[in-house]
C-alpha cells in the first residue's frame, strides 16, 4: 500500500502573497517609510498616498475629502494634522492681492527631515516663498486653497483702488478775497484744536469758500471753529477733509435776517442871511427874517 506524501505547505503562504504586474501609466511611486510607518494611522497613510497620487492645483480642503470618503470631517482633519506633525504636509497661510488669506499645502513624498540626511542633491523639498496666485511647484505637491484652481491660469488683478469723491462745499454769495484769506487761516489753524485737522495746501483751498458761507452768514470765527472742531470722533479720523466738508454743508447756519431800510431823516433846513438885519435864519429860500417880517411897515413918502 502506498504511502500518502503530504507536502507541508510554505511558510510564506501563512502570510500575504503578491501578485503584482508592471505599471506603464496612472500610477504612484510611495515610499515604505509612508507606507509602514509605525506612527501614522491606516487613516492618514491612506490620505497621504491619496494625496501624493493627485495632480497639482486639486482642491484637497477638509469639505473636499470628507465629500470624497466616507470618513467623517474630524477624522479627515485628524489625519491631515498627523501628516503635517510627521513632515509629509505643510500648510502655510497667504494673504492674496485682493486682502483674503488662503491656506496653501505642500505635499512631500518624503518627511523634510529624512529628507535633509538621505535625499539625493536635488531631490529636496525646500521650504520656499510663496507668491500668490502662482500654484507651488514641488515633489507631489497637490495644493488645498479655498480658492478654484482655474485662477491659477492667469495671475489674479489687485481690486481697482477707488478714487476719493470730491470734497463739496456751499459757496458765498460774495467771495471776496478778505473774507476767503480769512477763512483759509481758520481752517490753517484748526490742527491747534486736534492733530488730526492738519490739512494740506490743496484741501484748505477746497474748503474755504464753504467756511466763507458761514463768516458771511454772520457767524463768527470762534462759532465756526467750534462747530468743525467739537464732538470728533475719537478714532478712525482718515479722512479730516471730507468730514469738515461734511460739517460745513450739513450744519450751514440760515441766512441773517431780513432788515428793512429805515425811513431817510428829513434833511435839515438850510440857513439863510435876513436881507433886513442880516441876521441868519432857517428857510427854505432866502428872504427876511419871522422878525423882520412882523416889524415891518412901510414907509410914507
Amino acid at each position: 500500500m502506498d504511502t500518502q506524501q503530504i507536502t507541508a505547505p510554505s511558510r510564506a503562504s501563512s502570510g500575504v502573497m503578491h501578485d503584482n504586474s508592471r505599471h506603464t501609466s496612472r500610477f504612484t511611486v510611495v515610499g515604505n517609510h509612508l507606507t509602514q510607518h509605525r506612527e501614522l494611522s491606516l487613516t492618514a497613510i491612506g490620505l497621504a498616498a491619496h494625496i501624493q497620487s493627485l495632480p497639482a492645483g486639486v482642491r484637497i480642503g477638509i469639505k473636499d475629502l470628507a465629500g470624497r470618503f466616507p470618513e467623517s470631517e474630524a477624522r479627515i482633519a485628524a489625519a491631515l494634522r498627523e501628516l503635517e506633525a510627521h513632515g509629509y504636509l505643510r500648510r502655510t497661510r497667504t494673504r492674496l492681492f485682493d486682502g483674503r488669506i488662503v491656506t496653501r499645502t505642500v505635499s512631500c513624498n518624503q518627511p523634510s527631515d529624512q529628507r535633509r540626511t538621505d535625499a539625493l542633491p536635488g531631490r529636496d523639498c525646500p521650504q520656499r516663498t510663496v507668491r500668490p496666485p502662482v500654484p507651488v511647484r514641488s515633489c507631489s505637491e497637490p495644493e488645498a486653497d479655498d480658492a478654484h484652481p482655474a485662477r491659477f491660469r492667469t495671475r489674479a488683478k489687485p481690486a481697482p483702488r477707488r478714487e476719493p469723491a470730491p470734497l463739496l462745499v456751499p459757496p458765498p454769495a460774495f467771495p471776496a478775497a478778505s473774507l476767503l484769506r480769512t477763512a483759509a487761516d481758520l481752517l490753517a489753524g484748526l490742527h491747534h484744536r486736534d492733530p488730526r485737522l492738519l490739512l494740506s495746501a490743496q484741501d484748505v483751498d477746497v474748503l474755504a469758500p464753504g467756511v466763507a458761507a458761514w463768516l458771511e452768514r454772520e457767524a463768527g470765527p470762534a462759532a465756526v471753529q467750534h462747530a468743525l472742531t467739537s464732538e470728533l470722533p475719537p478714532e478712525g479720523l482718515r479722512r479730516p477733509a471730507g468730514l469738515l466738508a461734511h460739517r460745513l454743508t450739513v450744519r450751514l447756519p440760515p441766512p441773517p435776517p431780513f432788515r428793512a431800510l429805515a425811513d431817510t431823516p428829513p434833511r435839515p433846513i438850510p440857513l439863510q442871511n435876513c436881507e433886513g438885519c442880516d441876521r441868519a435864519f432857517r428857510a427854505a429860500e432866502p428872504g427876511e427874517c419871522p422878525d423882520c417880517r412882523t416889524n415891518f411897515h412901510p414907509t410914507v413918502q
